[in-house]
């Protein structure tokens, strides 16, 4: 799907919230500058499609497995494409125990939706925003330099997991809807990152990564990693740090 059948699809798929805003102040834009000299009228309809593009918020259908193991699933927080898959120790900051830890890092361009969605079901019970600079969220430290937001989770399959909201060069405002006692299901939707930006997962090292560098995410969707695979059966060329 090219930029344009993307734009042509987002006018009929649900907005964020957070978009209408800055959606009305495009119109409005168009409407006095369109008055003032009329070739301006493109330029302020073209930049009011283009909002109404970046806070478009598809529907996604959320994979589960039966029985038992229906919350082994880690999901995609985010579209993207993964920039990142490493062996980490958690910082302090992080919330996390120590122990082996996997981190998935999704870059988001300007033209991904930005919708953030939540990896796994169960209780936020952490959350730590750490002011900071705004580096390109694509580099590797944008992960420890950057402004950013960390939310903690308790799932329901007994397991601890953080995922990060990262701002970017462009991006300046981080919007998380859920605090500390929230409850989730994998999917749904939790926070918003405006234009650019990168969101990372972490998860314990026993759960079998899924996804590889350069690999397109979608939020909701992709499965990241599965609890129900020992990490040792399927080979990934993972980066030791």
């Amino acid at each position: 799907m090219n930029i344009i059948d993307s734009i042509k699809t987002s006018v009929i798929t649900p907005i964020h919230p957070a978009g209408i805003p800055f959606i009305a102040i495009f119109f409005v834009f168009t409407v006095i500058v369109g008055w003032l000299w009329s070739p301006l009228y493109f330029v302020g309809l073209v930049l009011t499609v283009w909002c109404v593009y970046f806070f478009r918020n598809p529907d996604r259908i959320t994979p589960v497995l039966s029985g038992a193991n229906k919350n082994n699933l880690i999901i995609s927080p985010a579209d993207g494409r993964v920039i990142e898959i490493s062996k980490v120790t958690p910082d302090k900051e992080l919330g996390l125990p120590d122990g082996n830890w996997t981190r998935v890092c999704i870059f988001m361009n300007v033209f991904d939706v930005h919708v953030n969605r939540s990896p796994m079901s169960g209780q936020i019970t952490y959350k730590n925003y750490i002011p900071g600079a705004f580096f390109n969220a694509s580099l590797d430290k944008a992960s420890s330099d950057n402004e950013r937001l960390i939310l903690g989770m308790d799932t329901e399959n007994g397991k601890k997991i953080a995922f990060v909201q990262i701002a970017g060069l462009v991006a300046r405002r981080i919007i998380c809807d859920v605090d500390i006692g929230s409850d989730l299901k994998a999917g749904d939707m939790f926070g918003l990152i405006r234009f650019g930006s990168r969101v990372d997962v972490y998860f314990p090292s026993e759960a079998s990564t899924m996804v590889l560098v350069g690999q397109k995410m979608i939020a909701g969707e992709t499965i990241v990693a599965d609890f129900t695979k020992s990490s040792k059966s399927v080979k990934r060329n993972i980066d030791e740090k």
